[in-house]
């Protein structure tokens, strides 16, 4: 397995994260990458981190983590993504468990959340391997979506 690693987004990578791209099909799941970096600017206030994820110092991916500001508190993965040239090799696994280490290490919560469309069969195997289980919490705004939830510790 290649060397994954989490760093952050910069005025060098920033460009490279923007144009990070996903299948055709998965379009309809997520944020184009220029919004995931945008997001991270305005959830600022509830402790949003855009990571860049890189395999052998190329930029192959883009995460944002918030934190809940209201009741239940806990992180939220709201985005999540692999540019479709990549996927397919392990890549995403290897990556997810970096983020699910990182908030382990940083400890303010012992859950994080992600919110994926019932259709995205992938994305829930994945999710489901690390650890995540449904919480059978349906969001009134997204009830065509799954609410997963993954016990840090």
């Amino acid at each position: 397995q290649n060397m994954i690693k989490l760093t952050e987004v910069t005025e060098e990578n920033w460009m490279a994260v923007a144009s990070l791209t996903v299948k055709e099909k998965q379009k309809g799941y997520l944020a184009p990458a220029i919004g995931i970096i945008a997001r991270g600017y305005v959830y600022r206030n509830c402790n949003a981190k855009v990571m860049v994820i890189e395999q052998d110092n190329t930029v192959i991916g883009v995460a944002l983590v918030r934190e809940f500001t209201d009741e239940p508190l806990g992180y939220d993965l709201q985005q999540f993504m692999i540019d479709g040239r990549y996927q397919g090799k392990g890549y995403g696994s290897a990556a997810l468990a970096l983020i699910l280490d990182a908030l382990r290490a940083e400890g303010h919560y012992d859950h994080v959340e992600v919110c994926v469309k019932k259709e995205d069969a992938e994305a829930i195997h994945l999710y489901e391997k690390h650890g995540f289980v449904d919480s059978g919490y349906v969001d009134e705004e997204a009830p065509d979506s799954r609410n997963l939830v993954c016990q840090l510790f």
